[in-house]
């Protein structure tokens, strides 16, 4: 009986140590001491605006995109949505700010229905050259702007140069204000709309996708906006006179919902930013380039051109003086110390 009993315990132990060879083979928790590291997920973020491909602010998101990817290893992955494709510009900010979309680019105009602050850039003539719109943002109108979009759940990654805004129309040519009387414009923000009111013309609002159809169907006569864009969106199709004004520089904001940011790794929103950085100071080095190669090939499209004398830019200022009080009427203080700060830069 004993001898039977010394047998039955010998069984169970080698069925015992062959229980746990066999779990340690088969994914039991047994160690393994070389294991391999288990490799972080890649990161696909998504990006729209409302700019065609061909633009250079469009052009500059995809160099965003390559330089995220190059510096991050392929680990972070920018998605692009152009032209509307997720969100046109007047729905887009909100989709940023409450995380529809992790990315957006947009004109600081269509912000200022949340931030008033922002219609700083489309003050009539408040920017007389590419440089001081640089120093300005630089000198503190960035930074204070970037502080107000954060209290509306966005971060603002780069501000990026669009370029001087101008008038189009297909009436008649522009060279005094005198001449707007009569005309419908679209205007692409509240601001800019509240020029084109005290140079007396009547502002119409749509979205930047619907310009070409109504003025080719009659419902406005023109608008306003960059030579690059007019471009881009064929305007020379259906516009035939050109106003160089340079009346306002209205920038782009590349934003980022603010709680996906604070969800990437310190590393990751280093590598984010920096490419970011760099694509600001190359859309800045080139948006004067880009403003007059975009005005030759509407000349070249037929458009009739007048450029403002600069012996003029006084009588302009002068009709459009009323926007500036409109605008610190709505931005508060805050608007007017954005005003003393570009003022002041030289």
């Amino acid at each position: 009986m004993r001898k039977r009993k010394n047998i039955m315990k010998a069984v169970l132990i080698i069925i015992l140590a062959v229980s746990l060879v066999l779990s340690a083979g088969c994914g039991g928790k047994a160690p393994q001491a070389n294991a391999p590291a288990k490799s972080p997920e890649k990161i696909v973020v998504k990006l729209a605006h409302n700019l065609p491909i061909t633009h250079h602010l469009a052009r500059g998101m995809e160099s965003f995109a390559k330089k995220v990817s190059e510096k991050s290893q392929g680990k972070i992955q920018i998605d692009i949505y152009p032209s509307g494709q997720l969100h046109n510009d007047k729905s887009m900010n909100d989709a940023i700010m409450t995380g529809g979309i992790d990315m957006g680019l947009n004109s600081t105009a269509m912000w200022s229905s949340v931030i008033p602050a922002m219609e700083i850039f489309d003050v009539p003539f408040l920017f007389p050259s590419y440089d001081r719109i640089k120093k300005a943002l630089d000198g503190g109108v960035g930074e204070k702007l970037s502080k107000e979009m954060e209290k509306k759940g966005a971060k603002a990654l780069i501000w990026a140069d669009y370029g001087f805004v101008q008038f189009a129309n297909n009436k008649k040519p522009i060279t005094k204000p005198e001449d707007f009387k009569g005309l419908k414009l679209r205007g692409y923000g509240e601001l800019p709309s509240e020029t084109i009111k005290a140079l007396g013309a009547a502002p119409v609002t749509m979205g930047s996708g619907e310009v070409y159809m109504a003025i080719q169907r009659g419902t406005i006569d023109g608008q306003t906006s960059g030579t690059t864009a007019m471009y881009d969106r064929k305007m020379y199709e259906v516009t035939k006179y050109l106003t160089m004004t340079n009346h306002a520089f209205p920038e782009f904001v590349l934003a980022v919902n603010l709680k996906f940011w604070n969800s990437l790794s310190e590393e990751n929103q280093k590598i984010i930013q920096a490419a970011a950085d760099e694509v600001r100071d190359e859309i800045r080095a080139g948006t004067k380039s880009e403003d007059e190669k975009a005005l030759n090939l509407l000349k070249e499209k037929g458009m009739q051109v007048y450029v403002v004398p600069e012996s003029e830019i006084g009588v302009w200022q002068k009709a459009t003086e009323p926007v500036q009080a409109i605008f610190v009427q709505r931005a508060g203080a805050l608007g007017q110390e954005l005003i003393d700060i570009c003022k002041s830069v030289k």
